[in-house]
């Protein structure tokens, strides 16, 4: 009985090596990084872009080079609220109060909420926000969920195609294995079309957590109670929440999280612009929270 749990224990063991092994192959691979890729490419982040090439290391590294370049010529580490806090007038995109079931962060997406025509303004709020969900993540937590909220969404209101492929191509060639599910919360029929147009863009992996749920459907409402408690569900997806998204409130969390931010990353830059958001609140405390891992 002892030697059958010690061999558990030992295969237990040898089965985490090959990862550690590819970790530090890739590690190798890669070179010398400048100390902010270094900073993003932590263990963590290595193993993420191995998984999501199925621990080959020379495609990881050529995914991983192709995001660090990105990273360097985007710099998403470095968008501040101030920045784009218009997108956010109408709650579009926000991160919600609560997290999943697993401690995930997760985003809430309206896109009948659509305020402005940018493309690139809106990408550049959705990739704020998902640095900031990963920012707000529990440690040892390294994935976000998304809920997106069909209501009132028309032809009108859709996302152009365009923008979807953008917004699928950071999140799958950039963000590796950050997203953990993304529920599309009763979708009219007519998005069927417009749906059909977009699963093109989208990997196997991305395509597999992708989930449609209806609220009359009965596996639909069990999928949603095993990934997030009722009770902190807004009910516009099938909780009891009475929640209501507040601008004000919701840019004077972002500018405490943008200093948070900047400590993290040690971002030399003034303060003033950042508070500025948060000084309309009597009482609102600017100083920094403690530092969460690297939005890797």
């Amino acid at each position: 009985m002892f030697r059958r749990k010690n061999n558990s224990h030992n295969n237990h063991e040898n089965d985490s090596l090959p990862s550690e092994s590819k970790i530090n192959e890739l590690k190798v691979a890669l070179g010398p990084l400048s100390e902010r890729s270094l900073k993003y490419c932590d263990d963590a982040c290595l193993r993420r872009y191995l998984e999501a090439r199925n621990w080959n290391t020379e495609k990881a590294k050529k995914m991983l080079e192709e995001s660090l370049k990105w990273r360097t010529d985007y710099k998403p580490e470095e968008i501040r609220w101030a920045e784009v806090a218009a997108e956010g007038e109408t709650g579009k995109v926000y991160r919600a109060k609560f997290h999943d079931r697993n401690g995930r962060s997760v985003l809430i997406l309206r896109p009948a909420m659509q305020n402005t025509e940018s493309l690139e303004n809106n990408i550049r709020h959705l990739v704020y926000l998902i640095e900031n969900a990963i920012l707000n993540l529990p440690e040892g937590q390294e994935q976000m969920s998304w809920l997106i909220d069909f209501t009132g969404w028309s032809l009108n209101t859709r996302v152009p195609v365009k923008s979807a492929k953008d917004t699928i191509n950071i999140l799958q060639n950039h963000y590796p294995e950050r997203l953990a599910m993304a529920f599309l919360y009763n979708p009219p029929r007519i998005f069927e079309a417009f749906w059909k147009m977009v699963k093109y863009f989208l990997d196997t992996k991305t395509f597999q957590k992708v989930k449609f749920v209806y609220p009359k459907n009965k596996d639909s409402v069990e999928l949603m109670r095993s990934f997030f408690d009722q009770d902190n569900l807004p009910t516009e997806f099938g909780g009891k929440a009475n929640l209501k998204y507040d601008h004000d409130e919701f840019s004077k969390q972002m500018a405490l999280d943008d200093l948070k931010s900047l400590s993290l990353w040690g971002i030399e830059q003034k303060a003033e612009k950042i508070t500025q958001h948060v000084t309309k609140h009597p009482g609102a405390e600017v100083a920094p929270e403690p530092m969460a891992p690297p939005a890797s």
